[in-house]
């Protein structure tokens, strides 16, 4: 059995996914015995109803990709992923917020996004950490852990860059051993995975989820 499955968010994000692709995601989540499943917010029903009998979990995206929604539209977001069965939330911090340091604003808006879980779901906070700097990173992660979040996580994949080692164990450094910290974008093998959980990374989020469990094997 895969040793490095537990950690794999098998995820599948692109905007032309269709339902044979959820469909797929799904039978290969349960096969594998990844983590969860990634899906936008769309497809978060129909994964829920495909993976009712498996453990593996329903992860969806909050204020994807840019986090620049409104407060209110995150929590009804996030809200509304969880009626229709998501289990992890996803978030996108606002990143210009966060750059002009409107710490508070920040702050305010991870934790109305946990509050509007009710605590039925665990809150990923996304930072982008290609557009910031390491005080930001610093920062922001600390900013997620005084709000309750439950992990941070490096990025959307759909920015500049994607995870790096120096993101990942700056954010371990800064929310010490209470908090996950889930490393994603560009993570394409093995090798990539094992050096982002030896950095500190307690989840990996990946499309390409099979081949590096293949690759283990």
């Amino acid at each position: 059995m895969s040793q490095i499955a537990k950690y794999i968010d098998h995820t599948a994000l692109k905007p032309d996914i269709k339902r044979h692709d959820i469909i797929k995601l799904c039978e290969e989540a349960k096969a594998y015995e990844f983590a969860s499943v990634c899906v936008n917010p769309f497809w978060v029903k129909t994964a829920a109803e495909l993976l009712a009998e498996s453990p593996v979990k329903v992860c969806t995206v909050i204020g994807f990709p840019l986090g620049a929604n409104t407060t209110e539209t995150k929590v009804y977001e996030t809200v509304n992923a969880i009626q229709n069965g998501a289990e992890e939330i996803d978030m996108v911090i606002n990143i210009g917020a966060l750059k002009d340091d409107q710490q508070e604003l920040v702050k305010e808006e991870i934790e109305a996004v946990v509050e509007a879980t009710e605590e039925r779901a665990i809150v990923k906070v996304i930072l982008e950490t290609c557009l910031l700097t390491s005080e930001e990173i610093e920062t922001a992660s600390r900013l997620s852990k005084e709000a309750g979040a439950h992990f941070v996580k490096t990025s959307t994949g759909f920015s500049s860059g994607g995870a790096t080692i120096e993101a990942v164990k700056l954010m371990r450094a800064t929310v010490g051993d209470l908090m996950g910290v889930k490393a994603s974008g560009g993570i394409r093998d093995l090798e990539t995975a094992q050096a982002m959980i030896d950095a500190g990374a307690s989840r990996i989020g990946a499309s390409s989820g099979v081949s590096i469990v293949k690759a283990e094997e």
